[in-house]
């Protein structure tokens, strides 16, 4: 464009935010329930060279049963405290899918 303007594009799919509270190094992948304003998950991969944000967005992406693309951790890449943006569904469902409930 020119002038240097930029229009952002519109979002038509739900986007979520995730706080997760994150143990690496366990013995399962798993999400173990509510933490806080948020959710605490154990990921068997290691705090090194981002495996362990990978499976923590493989896990929720199963979880959510999401393709692994809509799940990403935008915030916390060095800290077991993590923001996670999920697009393409909604927050209700998000809570629904991450508790289990169908």
């Amino acid at each position: 464009q020119s002038g240097g303007a930029y229009t952002w594009p519109v979002m038509a799919e739900p986007t979520t935010r995730l706080f997760l509270r994150v143990s690496p190094g366990a013995g399962r992948d798993e999400i173990v329930g509510r933490h806080g304003r948020g959710w605490k998950a154990r990921v068997r991969e290691a705090p090194e060279q981002g495996r362990a944000n990978e499976a923590l967005a493989r896990l929720l992406a199963h979880r959510l049963r999401l393709p692994r693309a809509q799940v990403a951790v935008v915030a916390g890449l060095g800290s077991r405290d993590k923001v996670v943006e999920v697009w393409g569904l909604a927050p209700e469902e998000a809570v629904r899918r991450l508790e289990g409930v169908s």
